[in-house]
């Protein structure tokens, strides 16, 4: 294969500034998903006094033992709904990623519980039919943890059709 010849001065000015200005958005996004974790582990004691798991816990157990999760959206309907961008990140109430399971690589999707008990908002809905998409896509099986309050009804006009869709995409993919 033949090799790819990089025109780019790493050494340059303008290259500097750039991987500085790179490197600030990266940490803002960082922070952000580091919030979205935080909000949820922010109700480890209600889980642990039901001597339940945290859903990233549930998520994590699932895994083989060693294996990567590469998470998806996790920043899905940031600054939408009941998600500020600020304090309460919430990343659509759901966890959703690739990993390793029995050996096999697989899409999983976890209602996060610990967010407004699971409900699903628009943008959380959003987010489960692109994991579905991606699952069929890729030929994924996809594993579904689910402990959720069903449709968060603030909002019920707005995801009824995308719900039917949701159970339309869960025959397509059984």
């Amino acid at each position: 294969m033949t090799a790819l010849r990089s025109l780019i001065d790493t050494r340059s000015d303008a290259f500097r500034r750039n991987a500085e200005r790179m490197a600030e958005r990266l940490a803002l996004v960082q922070g952000l998903q580091g919030k979205v974790v935080a909000e949820s582990a922010s109700k480890r004691e209600k889980f642990e006094k039901k001597g339940q798991l945290l859903p990233r816990e549930r998520v994590a157990r699932l895994l083989d033992r060693g294996s990567s999760f590469l998470e998806l959206s996790a920043l899905a309907g940031l600054g939408m709904h009941d998600d500020d961008g600020k304090k309460a990140v919430l990343g659509g109430g759901s966890i959703v990623g690739i990993g390793q399971v029995a050996g096999k690589r697989v899409l999983i999707s976890a209602s996060d519980s610990a967010v407004k008990g699971g409900t699903v908002a628009p943008m959380g809905l959003k987010k489960g039919l692109r994991a579905q998409a991606i699952a069929l896509q890729n030929k994924l099986p996809l594993i579904a943890l689910v402990e959720s309050g069903g449709a968060n009804l603030m909002y019920q006009a707005d995801i009824f059709v995308d719900g039917g869709r949701s159970f339309a995409n869960q025959a397509r993919l059984s």
